[in-house]
């Protein structure tokens, strides 16, 4: 999850007049954009402004979760280990280079050898090759049988499709040079980008694919730094839509405002303490784990979701978020629903750990909303309230942030998820997997067994036993990472815009092209 911190854009104005759909949307968001190239961004920044653009050879309608056709005709399994797409006819990119088979595998391979640490490629550690027989056929060649997510993952950041004749094979691209490049056969072009201030988004007349014809012609996205002028634009008619990340207490104090809607939607939004495996305090894994479990049994979820997010978020009581398939609560049933004191210690103390722990613990200031201060002191005061740590909290900004968690400079730091698809697995693989985006060190032969098994697995039932029980273990045996807080999906737009509701889903996916007024 990745953005740069920029100064705030004053409003101006609500709106500008597009082509034959009226009028234009403006938008604002406090989500920064941390990269336009497919290989490097993999943040809800950079996946809006992807929606927009780029296409994928299955997407999710809105208020949908199993992935239809968007660039292909069809997709379907071939052979155990083979799933194929048949591509639509005629597809083109906005400079006019036509869209094939060779340009989805050619942006496949791409993720998988450029494999930057920030980026994608995690998503597609079950692909084995990508091969494009001829112009309209895809063929991927999977490493484990029938998985049931691969069709999921299409949809992702790891499946968008670029240009083969405007990407270099082996490096990224800055944004200015990707706009450049027109390399867009999404529901939109990009017209205008000055990064992280002001996107300027023009239908794409060319577009061919899921999701249909735009219902306005123009929106203009922009970016603040903080929620502050955000909620004063929203609230004085200067924007039309404000979508991440407005405080809980701005959306609280908007809902009494009759020129304005408070939209909810489920989200699937989780945040969440990472443990560095090696940094973190303990001299033997036995005494880290003790150290995890003791964090585990001391922190107040209610109290941060309440107190804190005045109920835009919920407690967390596992690594997959309440509501999807084979979700369970094993953090309640292990550690309590409320903090613990007495067990907490007694897991140190069972450890040969000396109590009070020092804890340094990072959390970041400016990408995931202006309450993340407020959190992370409230955490520091519930730890620090039980006698048994000593939190050192300090912060930094998502520019250094990203680089600096993956030097192992922190010990425990915050992070937070958003889901690349609505399936249980995208809360387990990607966190817990080898070489997995947290890159904490985590790797453990008996989990990764359960997720390849849970993947495979097509009987419903079946499938959910073996999440539950993957979800278990991780908590009971493991702890690389500590759940806090599940959020919904909020924008807060004014009354004669229509469409925010049916792009707030399980996806995540800001879909532009649903709004209108």
């Amino acid at each position: 999850m990745a953005g740069i911190a920029v100064a705030a854009l004053a409003g101006c104005g609500s709106g500008r007049t597009g082509g034959g759909n009226g009028t234009g949307i403006v938008m604002g968001t406090t989500d920064k954009i941390f990269s336009l190239d497919p290989a490097l961004a993999y943040d809800n920044g950079s996946l809006q402004a992807e929606t927009a653009i780029y296409q994928a050879l299955l997407n999710f309608a809105p208020g949908e979760t199993v992935p239809k056709p968007d660039a292909a005709e069809k997709c379907e399994f071939t052979a155990p280990k083979v799933f194929t797409c048949t591509m639509k006819p005629g597809l083109k990119f906005a400079n006019g280079n036509p869209l094939t088979a060779k340009s989805v595998k050619f942006s496949f391979d791409r993720v998988l050898k450029i494999n930057d640490p920030n980026g994608p490629a995690a998503l597609l550690g079950n692909l084995e090759k990508t091969e494009a027989p001829d112009e309209k056929t895809v063929n991927f060649t999977l490493k484990e049988a029938n998985d049931q997510t691969f069709a999921s993952v299409l949809p992702s950041q790891a499946g968008l499709i670029i240009d083969e004749k405007s990407f270099p094979a082996d490096k990224t691209l800055e944004d200015d040079a990707v706009v450049k490049t027109g390399s867009f056969s999404g529901p939109y072009t990009i017209t205008s980008y000055d990064k992280n201030k002001l996107a300027e988004y023009n239908a794409n007349p060319d577009y061919n694919g899921l999701f249909g014809k735009p219902k306005n012609d123009h929106i203009s996205v922009k970016t603040y730094a903080g929620s502050e002028n955000l909620k004063l634009d929203v609230q004085n008619g200067n924007i039309d839509v404000a979508y991440r990340s407005l405080s809980p207490t701005d959306i609280e104090s908007l809902r009494g405002n009759d020129k304005l809607t408070v939209h909810e939607g489920t989200g699937g939004e989780l945040r969440y303490i990472v443990f560095n495996m090696n940094t973190m305090p303990g001299n033997t894994p036995e005494q880290k784990l003790a150290v995890r479990k003791a964090i585990a049994s001391s922190v107040d979820r209610e109290a941060l979701a309440t107190g804190v997010y005045k109920g835009t978020f919920s407690p967390a009581y596992s690594s997959v978020v309440p509501g999807a398939t084979g979700a369970t609560e094993p953090y309640k049933e292990l550690y309590g629903a409320k903090p613990n004191k007495d067990a907490a210690a007694k897991f140190l103390a069972d450890a040969g750990v000396a109590a009070p722990v020092t804890l340094n613990l990072q959390y970041n200031s400016d990408h995931y909303g202006g309450s993340s201060s407020e959190e992370y002191a409230a955490i520091k005061n519930q730890l620090e309230a039980t006698g048994l740590f000593k939190v050192n909290l300090q912060s930094t900004e998502w520019v250094s942030y990203q680089d600096e968690r993956v030097k192992d400079s922190y010990p425990l730091y915050q992070f937070g998820w958003f889901p690349d698809f609505p399936d249980a697995d995208n809360y387990l693989t990607p966190f817990f997997g080898p070489d997995n985006t947290l890159q904490n060190h985590f790797d453990n032969p008996q989990i990764n067994a359960l997720m390849t098994a849970e993947k495979v697995e097509a009987d419903p039932a079946k499938r959910a036993a073996i999440l539950k029980q993957v979800q278990f273990e991780l908590a009971n045996n493991h702890i690389s990472m500590l759940p806090l807080l599940a959020g919904r999906n909020i924008a807060v737009a004014g009354k004669g815009i229509k469409g925010v509701d049916d792009t707030l889903d399980p996806s995540f996916k800001f879909r532009f092209g649903v709004l209108s007024k």
